[in-house]
């Protein structure tokens, strides 16, 4: 895409979201940052009218969101009809459910995903799997995010890269980027940084990951969001919103 797209993930503010009201006013402190788009994961309760309401009184665009696994499955056409509702394209899926994290359950992933998925396809949306550092254990092997990349439907199954949980797995973030080109739409941006030999999470330009490489790889893999993401903060989660979109902007970004 020609133009960079820049969101924010509503995870990292999870803790002020819990309340429509609470929301009302976190969506207007996110669009007062900087950020003109968000993915919606980690809000509490509300009619997704009035999510719609507040997103787009603030002029906010709902770029992707995370959906639990058994919502996809049991709950599918009201999964589609609030992406409709909300003109978002992206469903992603937070994490793989306990159940399948294992040799025999990442294949068996890859195959009812697929299938799940269907229907989001068939209704214009697309469908992305959020990576942890687990997938990177190996398995007869084959890493457990490589068996999901071959062994899901290509043209259903793509990939929300976290380049965080990446480098905390000890692969490459650029590498994995490039790799799953044209099933890769989103991709969450976290830093790494390390204190008393251990990985902490840091604002992007903060850390240690490599993002000159990162940022050529998403450009050219074709990445449509950038989506800034901090499980953990150590100072306000609005602060370090800021200071990863302002260290984005001196990147080049905007």
């Amino acid at each position: 895409m020609s133009e960079i797209q820049i969101a924010a993930q509503l995870y990292t503010l999870r803790s002020f979201l819990k309340t429509p009201s609470d929301i009302a006013e976190t969506m207007k402190k996110v669009k007062a940052i900087g950020y003109d788009a968000v993915q919606v994961s980690g809000v509490g309760p509300i009619d997704p009218y009035e999510l719609k309401k507040i997103v787009d009184g603030e002029g906010l665009t709902i770029c992707a969101t995370h959906v639990s696994f058994d919502s996809m499955r049991d709950e599918t056409s009201r999964v589609i009809d609030e992406h409709k509702l909300w003109g978002c394209k992206h469903i992603a899926i937070g994490g793989m459910p306990t159940v399948y994290r294992n040799a025999e359950g990442f294949k068996k992933f890859a195959v009812e995903a697929s299938e799940v998925v269907r229907r989001f396809a068939e209704a214009g949306l697309t469908f992305s799997y959020h990576n942890h550092s687990f997938e990177l254990e190996k398995f007869d092997g084959r890493l457990g995010l490589d068996i999901l990349f071959e062994d899901a439907d290509p043209d259903l199954f793509n990939f929300e890269i976290d380049t965080y949980w990446i480098q905390n797995g000890g692969g490459d973030p650029a590498a994995w980027i490039r790799k799953v080109k044209g099933r890769g739409p989103l991709v969450h941006f976290k830093d790494m940084t390390v204190r008393d030999a251990k990985p902490i999470m840091a604002e992007v330009g903060e850390g240690n990951l490599n993002w000159p490489a990162i940022l050529d790889a998403c450009k050219d893999s074709g990445v449509e969001w950038y989506i800034v993401e901090q499980d953990i903060c150590e100072r306000d989660p609005f602060e370090s919103l800021g200071i990863s979109l302002k260290n984005l902007k001196a990147m080049g970004l905007s």
